[in-house]
């Protein structure tokens, strides 16, 4: 196990960006907290396991026809608009994901964790199960994660939870929509 000061460093490690992202948030058991990677991936939701296969067969599939030049640019423009049309049915099959009991409101999010504002402490260390929907990106990612910090902002408990359990390529997926959206409100601040 990593101790809670290497978890935080992984936890900073990457960017976080301001922005409210809708998770699901519910403890698990130190059973479920210290399974395998196999474990983990095998008990994912199924939902969750295509959907990030599905967005990594789509920028494989177009990288090819992109340096092809310009006779087509066409095709390449019809195959991102029924890229798009896959994208938003699989976002309305993990919206079917989402439990409003389990709801929070992530403030930040990022590569190595995110923080959710709450009106009661939680304990550093509990493990949590958490669904992550990025609607902008049309996706959503199934991880597990662990507090690791506890900070007073505003009169809420700004909890920031690092991911103990999260496949590469959602962590790749991750930083690819904060990056996007960094990008976008830089456009929106000029």
């Amino acid at each position: 196990m990593n101790s809670l000061e290497e978890k935080k460093q992984r936890f900073e490690s990457f960017f976080l960006i301001n922005h409210p992202t809708k998770v699901n948030i519910s403890v698990i058991d130190s059973k479920q907290a210290t399974q395998s990677m196999d474990e983990f991936e095998s008990e994912m939701p199924y939902a969750f396991r295509i959907a990030s296969e599905l967005s990594e067969i789509e920028s494989q599939a177009l990288k090819p026809l992109r340096s092809m030049g310009e006779k087509l640019d066409g095709l390449v423009n019809y195959l991102q608009l029924q890229a798009r049309k896959i994208d938003l049915m699989m976002s309305y099959i993990l919206i079917q994901q989402d439990d409003e009991e389990k709801r929070a409101e992530a403030v930040k999010f990022g590569g190595g964790g995110f923080i959710v504002g709450h009106t009661s402490p939680i304990e550093i260390g509990v493990a949590v199960e958490v669904k992550v929907f990025l609607e902008k990106e049309a996706a959503a990612i199934y991880c597990l994660a662990e507090v690791i910090d506890v900070e007073v902002i505003d009169d809420l408990y700004h909890v920031s939870y690092v991911y103990t359990h999260i496949r590469d390529q959602d962590q790749e997926l991750l930083v690819r929509a904060s990056l996007h959206l960094q990008t976008s409100q830089l456009r929106n601040n000029r």
